[in-house]
């Protein structure tokens, strides 16, 4: 159940949606494409209103979903055409074949003989043509590697909220992990500026978006006994345990 469920996908930004199992990812996605519609409040795409929004603009959205089943029997000419017939007028079969020379991927070849290592390729070239296009792209995948190589905006959820929004390079760039010593059963007491505090043996591990010496400052206001206090960067993944918690 959300409450106050609101935020903004910039037009032609690449925005990813993370969280755990359960935090409601793919429920929202299900409103953003008006297969469920929320108790109050509004989902506007194209400045309309999904709910009752026009099959003319709505053609303009594309879904792909997990799971999505394709034919394994067809070629990659066959399910070219097969995919354009959805999209009359608007399909760009140019795009589709750039793609496929990209990855070296024969038009007779069946989709049952393709390989899954193309994924890194995919997602380069799906970053680069949707910023080349304009396009605006909103995603969701547990595969956070390649969320961090995709996407220009992250949200990350929590059950009931939203943790954060912001730009994938400021979050990596003031995002940090903490570690210091501290005596054996300390616990940290609760604070907005840390998250998830855990301690193993004597080790306290945190993550903050304070810079080092205002988080040594805000220790000592909260008369931490601590000492060795390290911080660092982190990738997109490890930050997203810091914030969301490991278990």
């Amino acid at each position: 159940i959300y409450r106050d469920l609101s935020f903004d996908v910039p037009q032609g930004r690449i925005l990813g949606l993370l969280g755990k199992n359960g935090t409601g990812k793919t429920t929202t996605i299900n409103i953003l494409s008006g297969y469920l519609k929320p108790r109050s409040g509004e989902c506007r795409i194209f400045g309309q209103e999904i709910q009752t929004m026009a099959p003319a603009l709505r053609r303009n959205i594309g879904l792909l979903i997990e799971g999505h089943v394709q034919y394994q029997f067809m070629t990659i000419t066959q399910i070219e055409k097969f995919y354009a017939a959805f999209y009359p007028n608007q399909w760009k079969k140019e795009a589709y074949y750039e793609l496929m020379n990209k990855l070296k991927v024969a038009t007779g070849q069946r989709i049952s003989r393709m390989s899954c290592g193309y994924r890194r390729l995919f997602v380069d070239y799906l970053r680069d043509y949707a910023r080349s296009e304009g396009k605006t792209v909103f995603l969701t995948s547990h595969i956070i590697q390649d969320m961090e190589r995709l996407v220009d905006d992250c949200i990350m959820m929590d059950y009931g909220k939203i943790l954060i929004q912001k730009p994938i390079d400021e979050l990596l760039k003031e995002g940090r992990r903490y570690t210091c010593t501290v005596p054996e059963g300390y616990e940290l007491p609760a604070s907005d500026d840390f998250y998830h505090p855990s301690v193993m043996r004597n080790t306290l591990e945190t993550f903050s978006f304070l810079p080092p010496t205002e988080a040594e400052a805000k220790l000592k206001s909260m008369s931490v006994p601590y000492t060795d206090l390290h911080s660092e960067h982190v990738n997109l993944e490890d930050a997203f345990i810091g914030l969301t918690g490991k278990y």
